[in-house]
């Protein structure tokens, strides 16, 4: 909060100062470590909040406090200085890479590594990968084929029928998961009783629904004030713009990968599976409509076609997921193939 306060009252001439490289580095180190604190804060109020509310509910609030930081703070860093055409696409293929590979396959390994197998609802990771699955190749791979425009990117009415569509499955997905199928989300074996899953000063709901509120407003405040310095730093220092994206979706995922690790570890994979599977499904369905309708209304070019040797990454993650989550059981294997795949993801890109 006093770092929050501290940063708005400075304004934007030391966020701005690109001449001095160290005082930049310092202060985007600064402000990460305070949004990725604040980011920490917020989630531990959203999991109290899925304490009180149960399964699915829990984790949907959860996935979209953290993705409403994603959002924020993309939007802010397209906001800010020249047009950077590809950072959501960069920020959106991170998010899949990170939580499918890295963070899928960190919590396998572990579970794996403590319980041997561990199982989850098969109905509902098959509807979580499906409907990402879809979303994925509309808004990520559809755009290298289209014929309307040169280049991996939409035309107007390709984008606002990209919108709908998007906005409509994720509409149809929170109906099957918080009504009509709730049960697809719950596992198997009774996790109500288990009090290591429990945060710890667990106050009433109200409290943690406005303690909530609150810190994704200060994070909202320092979100912009990072994505300056951010976008100084990748231009001063000549840092891949995908490693830009990386960070922005590191950061974001932070709270989130704590959570599904600690989960997976506590033999609760199914809760680790829809923080985990809802959190990239939520940032595809709320970030791409986000940053095309930004681009319409501010007539910024937006680039979303996953191009190189990431599209053919971003088709053999998705191909490994329904392998891994096709049989109800998972081991250590499936996590070690997962983290492979996200080491090549770091390697591309430094070294595309």
């Amino acid at each position: 909060m006093v770092i929050a306060a501290i940063f708005f009252g400075l304004g934007s001439g030391v966020l701005e100062n690109v001449a001095h490289p160290a005082l930049l580095t310092l202060v985007l180190v600064i402000l990460l470590g305070a949004v990725l604190w604040l980011a920490i804060s917020a989630v531990h109020h959203a999991d109290c909040l899925a304490v009180r509310c149960g399964e699915p509910y829990g984790t949907l609030i959860l996935t979209i406090s953290v993705i409403t930081i994603e959002v924020i703070m993309i939007s802010a860093a397209m906001l800010h200085g020249a047009n950077n055409p590809t950072l959501a696409r960069d920020t959106i293929f991170a998010v899949v890479m990170i939580s499918l590979n890295g963070l899928v396959g960190f919590s396998l390994l572990l579970g794996g590594l403590r319980h041997r197998e561990q199982i989850y609802n098969l109905q509902g990771a098959g509807a979580y990968l499906n409907t990402i699955m879809a979303l994925v190749v509309l808004g990520l791979v559809l755009p290298n084929f289209t014929t309307s425009l040169s280049g991996p990117r939409f035309t107007k009415v390709q984008e606002i029928f990209l919108i709908t569509v998007t906005i409509l499955l994720y509409a149809i997905f929170l109906f099957i998961q918080t009504r009509r199928h709730r049960g697809y989300f719950k596992d198997k074996k009774d996790e109500s009783n288990s009090e290591d899953h429990t945060p710890k000063n667990l106050r009433s709901g109200g409290f943690h629904a406005v303690m909530l509120v609150l810190y994704l407003i200060v994070v909202i405040v320092l979100a912009e004030k990072f994505a300056i310095p951010l976008d100084n730093c990748i231009e001063r220092f000549g840092i891949p713009q995908a490693f830009g994206g990386a960070i922005i979706a590191g950061l974001v995922f932070a709270p989130e990968a704590l959570a599904a690790v600690q989960a997976a570890t506590r033999n609760h994979l199914q809760r680790a599976v829809n923080v985990l599977h809802g959190s990239v499904l939520a940032s595809i369905s709320l970030t791409i409509p986000a940053v095309l309708i930004i681009g319409l209304f501010t007539k910024r070019q937006i680039i979303l076609g996953v191009e190189g040797g990431n599209l053919p990454l971003l088709v053999l993650t998705l191909a490994t997921s329904i392998v891994t989550f096709g049989s109800g059981r998972t081991n250590i294997l499936q996590g070690c193939i997962h983290l492979v795949l996200f080491a090549v993801f770091l390697m591309l890109i430094f070294y595309p």
